[in-house]
């Protein structure tokens, strides 16, 4: 019952904490290892960019050959589904195997995955392939973001957690440019992404002296059992994940109902990218001052303000800065439970809450989108908003009634 006490309290005595003046020891803690911190970002970065690539580059092969948009969807899907599936063994796998070498060989798996995808172009076959896809990087993400909170000074834990996010937004982004120099067609974007996940390994394999071994204190916890005792911390992922998802995949929806043009449609998707990838630092560093748990409740005031202002301002150039700011603090939301999970969990715990991170992230990034869409088609395109809006005000309404309750 000691876990589940933290889960109520670790972030008000955090708030503490940051007032606090440093002690010899304290600093001692606040010292950084640069090169194990550069190597884990490095990593995860460089497979973004890899994942960033297959998406676009696989959706337009697949509407060359005249495939149905359902099918396309649902191909697409199968890739979160293999983190969803791949989340309960991570970490009985990473205590047998080791991280350093299962995210070695997670990433040659990878890499395998995409050559077969490239060699068979074929929808059906694809399907099996892109779910072993997302089965293969799932751990890879879980080990690294373990890694880096089990390094990450406590008093800096905030900016680093939101400087990692903020990378990684950046390779997801850089993945989908990439294809401007390399095209859509043809071997050349996929040698990128397989080159992209076989470096992933060759990152690890430089690092894995500095890296921490895998936490092994502590009594053994599934993915399940974390779902018992942080319901809160991963219901916040499921925001920020449904978030992300409904908006990269329905506003293009919303804006044509609007009258709006593609063009500007896909700016405002690439304004949202942007502020996501902006603006974690800076989420990370107020965490810091003022607590993680106060900070995600900002964070969910502003996404439901954005959805409130939405209809108001889509057709004035509010829309800009009001899509920036929710693309920033609705991927915070995310951000701010890493955090989160680092100052209430630590040893075996840790992991199993990474992997049920994971978990809850590929669940909100599948039933998201067909959620939103069943509300856009019974009420029109004001479902967008309102899905949204839903989702962060339940999310408030949660937060505050755990504060409550401590």
């Amino acid at each position: 019952m000691e876990i589940a006490v933290n889960d109520i309290h670790c972030a008000e005595q955090a708030d503490v904490s940051h007032r606090q003046p440093h002690s010899t020891a304290s600093l001692r803690e606040d010292r950084i290892p640069w090169a194990a911190m550069a190597g884990i970002i490095a990593t995860v970065t460089v497979f973004a960019v890899a994942q960033g690539l297959t998406y676009p580059l696989l959706s337009f092969i697949l509407e060359r050959q005249g495939t149905t948009s359902g099918l396309i969807g649902l191909s697409a899907a199968m890739t979160p589904l293999g983190f969803i599936i791949s989340a309960p063994f991570i970490p009985a796998l990473s205590r047998r195997v080791g991280g350093a070498r299962l995210a070695i060989l997670c990433s040659i798996l990878a890499a395998l995955a995409l050559i077969a995808i490239g060699w068979k172009q074929d929808v059906l076959i694809w399907m099996p392939l892109r779910f072993l896809l997302g089965f293969f990087a799932n751990p890879l993400y879980v080990i690294s973001e373990t890694w880096l909170i089990q390094i990450a000074p406590a008093s800096r834990r905030g900016r680093i957690m939101g400087f990692y996010s903020s990378i990684v937004s950046a390779g997801f982004a850089i993945g989908p440019l990439s294809l401007g120099l390399a095209g859509t067609e043809g071997w050349p974007p996929f040698v990128i992404g397989i080159a992209a996940f076989l470096l992933c390994g060759l990152i690890v394999l430089a690092v894995a002296p500095r890296l921490p071994d895998m936490p092994d204190e502590g009594e053994a916890i599934s993915v399940g059992g974390f779902v018992a005792l942080a319901p809160l911390l991963l219901f916040a992922v499921f925001t920020a994940a449904a978030f992300e998802q409904i908006l990269l995949s329905l506003l293009t929806v919303y804006g044509a109902a609007l009258g709006s043009g593609e063009q500007r449609i896909a700016s405002l998707i690439t304004c949202f990218i942007a502020g996501n990838a902006v603006l974690q630092i800076l989420l990370g560093r107020v965490a810091e001052g003022f607590g993680s748990r106060r900070t995600m409740f900002f964070c969910a005031l502003t996404c439901l303000a954005g959805c409130l202002l939405l209809p108001l301002v889509f057709h004035s150039w509010l829309i800009w800065p009001l899509v920036f700011v929710w693309g920033g603090v609705s991927f915070g939301i995310y951000t701010l439970s890493l955090i989160q999970l680092g100052e209430c969990f630590t040893g075996q715990v840790l992991i199993a809450g990474n992997a049920a991170f994971a978990f809850v992230w590929g669940i909100g990034g599948i039933v998201g989108s067909p959620a939103t869409g069943l509300a856009m088609q019974l009420i029109g395109h004001q479902g967008l908003p309102s899905s949204l809006g839903l989702l962060s005000f339940l999310l408030a309404v949660l937060l505050i009634a755990r504060r409550r309750q401590a």
